[in-house]
This record gives structure tokens, sequence and C-alpha cells, in this order.
């Protein structure tokens, strides 16, 4: 037993001992970069997920009274019962009574960037209606209409929930319900959509108001599927003949790291060395590569995963 663990031992050398201080100074720099957005970054991104979002609004869910639920589809249906102002005006009017009562409820600071994006898009969607001044459907279609005010949304919202923030509105009276009362905020949150769209039901019948229930219950959908597509990584496991030369090339070109385990081939009886690495998809390709180029025969499995809680990723944040 001892001598199969000297050989275990023996079978790789740590792989930090042919790390240099510069290369370790590199992983350490790509490792930050990974865990956070720069603050030029996290605002573009905000702000492109809040313009998607508004043009939505104007372009397709507006002309054609499509009330999903949200400040949105509340201003949609204002718009629709006192026809005395635009959509977006509405929008700033219900935006600015829940920052108000965000920041009578809640800590200023953790109302802060919930308040800019709930103003920015009320200010998107106002320069979006100036400029593309709709009054009915662009397509002349309205299936194809609801899929789009379904998907850019979704788009939007997964890059603005990705980075951590939220498009406002609603978000603030969910903040206010999660601090100060026992309800479950997604059944009420839910509630307060499902009246909206009854509410479009009633004033626009029944072709658009199913098609109003179809959007509400497909973005809950659409939303989560880009998230999970955003944040996927490549959970690899590799076998191999040359274990050491694949730990220097995810150290040193990959720029991650790599757990290092020992195990027994069931049907051969040998003894395999088996690294395992987080990756993202392209670096999950170029392992792939590099370890079948070196050795033809190694067995590798490349899994999914959207959850990855650790050093080096965004989870930690």
């Amino acid at each position: 037993m001892d001598a199969v663990d000297d050989q275990m031992g023996a079978a790789v050398e740590p792989v930090a001992e042919v790390v240099t201080e510069d290369e370790a100074r590199r992983g350490e720099s790509l490792s930050k970069k990974r865990m956070a957005y720069s603050f030029p970054t996290f605002f573009s991104l905000l702000n492109a997920g809040l313009i998607l979002t508004a043009i939505s609004l104007v372009l397709f869910k507006t002309p054609n009274h499509l009330a999903f639920g949200g400040t949105s589809g509340f201003s949609i249906i204002l718009a629709t019962a006192f026809p005395v102002l635009p959509v977006s005006v509405y929008m700033w009017i219900l935006n600015a009574v829940l920052v108000l009562l965000g920041l009578v409820f809640l800590d200023r600071r953790a109302v802060l960037w919930t308040a800019f994006a709930s103003f920015a898009l009320s200010a998107y969607t106002s320069l979006f209606e100036w400029l593309f001044p709709v009054t009915e459907s662009i397509t002349g279609d309205l299936w194809l209409d609801v899929c789009f005010a379904v998907l850019l949304p979704a788009v939007g919202s997964a890059i603005v929930f990705d980075i951590g923030a939220s498009t406002g509105g609603t978000d603030i009276l969910a903040m206010i319900l999660r601090k100060h009362t026992d309800i479950e905020i997604g059944k009420a949150l839910f509630a307060v959509d499902a009246g909206i769209v009854l509410a479009a039901l009633g004033l626009y019948g029944a072709r658009v108001g199913l098609y109003c229930l179809l959007g509400l219950i497909g973005k809950t959908f659409v939303v989560d599927g880009f998230i999970e597509s955003i944040r996927q990584r490549k959970v690899c496991q590799v076998i191999c003949e040359h274990p050491r030369d694949v730990e220097e090339f995810i150290v040193k070109k990959l720029g991650r790291t790599a757990t290092v385990s020992f195990g027994w081939g069931a049907y051969s009886g040998k003894r395999v060395t088996i690294l395992t690495s987080v990756l993202s998809r392209r670096e999950a390709m170029k392992l792939r590569l590099f370890v079948r180029a070196q050795d033809p025969g190694a067995f590798i499995t490349i899994t999914s995963s959207s959850e990855i809680v650790g050093r080096g990723f965004r989870g930690v944040n």
C-alpha cells in the first residue's frame, strides 16, 4: 500500500513549481477581471439592456396594446384609459412614485441604481417615442410583434440581471415587500401582472388580451433562458497520457487552474490522473483541441453549468 501511495504522489509534480512570477500575476489579474465588471462596462451594459427594453416598448408593445405587466404594461393601460398623455409620461409618473416610496422605505444606497434604471428607461422611452412616432403595428402581424415584444426585453433584462442590476420599476416594490412584509414577493408581483393582463383583456378584447397572457407566461421562460445562456460555463474533465502538459496549458495558456485527482480504470485496472477545470466556451474548445492533438486517445467530458460560484467567476460578487 505504501508503494502505491508513493507512486501516486510522485506521478505528477505540482504545476505551481513551473509557474513564473509573471504568470502568477497574469493569472491573478485575469481572475480579478472575471470576477467583476469595470464601471464603464457595467454602465454600458446596463444602458444597452434598458435601450433594448425601451425599443421593444415603443415599436412593438405600445402600438399593439401588449400590456404584459410591470410599469410599462400599467402605463399602456393608463394611456388607453386616459389618452391625454403618452405611455412614456405615465412611466415617468409611476417610476417617480416608486422611487419616492423606495427612498422612504429603503436604504438610499440600496435603491440608487434601481432609481437610475427606472428614470433612464423612462428617458429612453420618451426619446424613442419622439424618434419613432409609431401608432400601429410596424409589421402588420400581431404574432410577430408579440415575439419581438417578448424577445427584446428578455435579452435586455438578461443583460441587466447578469451584471447584478435591474430595470427598475416594480423591482422597487419587490424590495419594499421583501423588507417590510412577509408577503411572497413572486406571488405578489405575479398578481399585479395578472391584474394588468386582465385589464388588457377587458379593454382590448379577447385576441389582444390572450396574446398579453401568452407574453406574460413566455417572458419568464425566455428571460431565464437568456440568463442561463449568458452565464453558461463548461466543466471539463480530462483523462490522458500526458496530464502535466495539459496542466501547463490550462495554467499558462488559458490563465485558469484545475483540480488534480486520481482514480482507477474499472476495466483496465490502471491508475489514471483526472484533471477538472471550469472554463468559458472558447477556452473549453481550445482545451479540447490541445488535448486531442497531444493525445488522440484521451478521454474528455465537457458539461454545461449556469451557476459557478468561486474565485475567478462573478458568482462571488
